[in-house]
């Protein structure tokens, strides 16, 4: 998935806070509302002052103010929005009486508490962070954003366009610098995360305005706005002109230079790398640091080593279930036979070009549209926003690479998408492409956060500014599952692809902890993925770097997917015949993202009041 608000991203002038002692909390009026409900309207309050400070989810969310800005990534903005953070923390414990809440204001208290305290610990660990990656690292991120988010519908909304392509230019100074600091303090990404940087930067400054060639991504995104709104009659030919000038000086005298910067350096201090990647757990402070993004990614108390071993015993459980498929589609052989001819076969990839892209996108979009009919059946609350499939930008492609969920508005004018890497149909296998159509689409990742945006009564930092991995992820994988139950997984081979897909996820609970915490190689990690999935080695590898760089992160998936199977079948057991698979699944995707923590609290809170109706 994605790029979406991880914690409370704003910064504003703070008042009453004592650098030396910390937050000095502010009194909050609240008339003759009682405590829930002046809860409520303080934390919306909260909502829009970090709104204001931060122009990325403004647009994200289809609001236009500050249209013509990006984000704060400098040290001091991280810094500044934790201290706001903390501030809002104070003033919430010192007004407000947690006893007299109701229970949906007590999950948004505790939800603040643990905002807190997640940017409280990043905090401690900023010379720890990979700054720039081949992960939908920032570099590649801001052009995206921008011509995928950032609609033009006047010369107003154009003229933002400019100022934001002219903006991307300090925005990769400040990543820059941040990137050289670490690197200074020991923390450098591995070197192929270092090649990509490279690669995708020169890509983006290539062709036109930068040079003769065809025009760039950026280029093109600017010549259609200006084309459309010509043709629509909302601005002259002349005007057109000057405009186009202006985006070919942003881009050229601002956002390319500093393109160039990232380029030099990261050309320069590549030499400092290491030619085998080493996983954090080696890296100054690695160990604490790791061991905080196993946290922040599964929002447990989980070990490495606890989490290791979950992953063997699962990875065990699904190679028993993959047997079976194996011994139903009548394959006469080992299961390893059996990955080499699902991995190979001609029968299970289409054709690699773009037929075979557009067959990709077709097939899934089928699969989609075909359960979304049976949602009514599992689902009290459904989605309204729209959803796509689409092919990832030709600047960002990446062979092998996963697939991935960018949320639409709330207000539905702008569809959800998800995007398919197809630059090498040979590494998109056709078995594994229902469940991860499900996985983005419904009833995963489109549904899920769909019906978070459209939420009302609950604070909209709990439905549009706040993203739990485990809870996201793991509620995309239960949704792979689920749709055995929903009628998807007809052709056998289907099936054994979600199996293929669950693996990958128990695989990577054994793989991130074996990399960061047991000092396995890239060769080793991709060794154990190709002995337990029939993934072809282009994934296997893509897969495993994306580990190296992002630590931690891909345990979240199966861990959150435990644990709500786990919440169901407590609850199933419990409630016997009055189990209601509706209401089950509306009190999961009711309040918002979250830890599981206040996910558990929430699932037996709702078990209680079933008993006693």
């Amino acid at each position: 998935m994605k790029r979406y608000a991880a914690i409370l991203l704003a910064s504003v002038a703070l008042a009453g806070c004592d650098a030396a002692s910390g937050p000095t909390a502010t009194t909050i009026e609240c008339s003759e509302a009682t405590q829930t409900e002046c809860l409520n309207d303080w934390l919306d309050t909260k909502f829009e002052e970090y709104l204001a400070f931060s122009p990325i989810l403004q647009t994200s969310l289809g609001i236009k103010t500050d249209y013509g800005a990006l984000d704060d990534f400098s040290v001091e903005g991280i810094q500044e929005q934790d201290a706001w953070l903390q501030q809002a923390r104070a003033d919430m414990e010192a007004n407000f009486d947690y006893d007299a809440l109701d229970d949906e204001a007590k999950q948004s208290y505790d939800m603040m508490i643990y905002l807190a305290e997640s940017s409280a610990n990043r905090i401690t660990y900023l010379d720890n962070e990979y700054i720039l990656h081949q992960m939908q690292g920032t570099h590649a991120f801001l052009p995206s954003f921008i011509l995928s988010q950032h609609t033009v519908e006047s010369e107003e909304d154009m003229v933002a366009f400019i100022s934001r392509l002219e903006a991307m230019g300090p925005a990769m100074d400040q990543l820059l610098a941040r990137a050289q600091a670490n690197a200074a303090a020991g923390t450098r990404p591995p070197r192929f995360s270092y090649d990509a940087v490279i690669t995708e930067s020169q890509g983006l400054i290539t062709g036109a305005p930068f040079d003769d060639g065809e025009p760039s991504a950026l280029w093109t995104g600017s010549e259609g706005h200006l084309a459309a709104l010509v043709e629509a009659g909302t601005i002259t030919e002349e005007r057109a002109g000057e405009l186009r000038e202006e985006a070919r000086t942003a881009l050229t005298g601002s956002m390319a230079p500093a393109y160039q910067r990232v380029i030099d350096w990261f050309t320069e201090d590549r030499a400092n790398t290491d030619e085998i990647a080493q996983g954090v757990g080696a890296l100054p402070n690695g160990e604490a640091y790791y061991n905080h993004m196993l946290a922040e990614s599964t929002t447990t108390e989980l070990t490495a080593e606890e989490i290791h071993e979950i992953g063997l015993a699962d990875v065990a459980r699904i190679r028993g279930e993959m047997e079976a498929i194996m011994a139903q589609v009548g394959f006469d052989g080992s299961l390893q036979e059996f990955f080499v001819f699902v991995r190979e076969d001609p029968q299970f990839f289409f054709s690699n070009d773009e037929a075979g892209a557009q067959a990709y996108i077709d097939r899934a979009t089928m699969h989609i549209d075909t359960l979304s009919a049976r949602l009514p059946e599992f689902f009290g609350r459904l989605p309204q926003a729209a959803l796509e499939v689409r092919r990832v930008e030709p600047f960002r492609e990446q062979p092998g690479a996963a697939q991935h969920y960018r949320p639409g508005t709330p207000d539905g004018s702008r569809p959800g998408v998800y995007y398919a890497h197809l630059s090498d149909m040979s590494a998109m296998p056709i078995p594994p492409l229902e469940a991860i159509a499900y996985h983005e689409g419904n009833p995963g990742h489109h549904m899920q956060i769909s019906i978070s945006q459209e939420l009302e009564g609950i604070p909209r930092f709990r439905t549009q500014g706040a993203y739990q991995t485990a809870y996201v992820e793991g509620w995309a994988l239960y949704a792979e599952a689920l749709a055995n139950e929903m009628g998807g997984y007809q052709d056998p081979y289907s099936e054994f692809g979600r199996l293929q897909s669950e693996m990958w996820r128990a695989i990577r609970l054994v793989v991130d902890t074996g990399i960061h915490s047991k000092g396995w190689t890239e060769d080793e990690a991709v060794a154990y993925c190709l002995e337990n999935s029939p993934n072809p080695e282009t994934v296997a590898r893509s897969e495993v770097q994306r580990y190296f760089v992002l630590p931690g992160q891909a345990t979240s998936y199966k861990i959150g997917m435990i644990r709500i199977q786990e919440l169901r079948a407590q609850a199933e057991e419990e409630l016997g015949e009055n189990f209601d698979i509706r209401g089950f699944h509306d009190t999961l995707l009711n309040g918002g993202s979250m830890p599981l923590s206040i996910l558990e609290r929430r699932v037996s809170l709702w078990r209680a009041s079933q008993q006693e109706g």
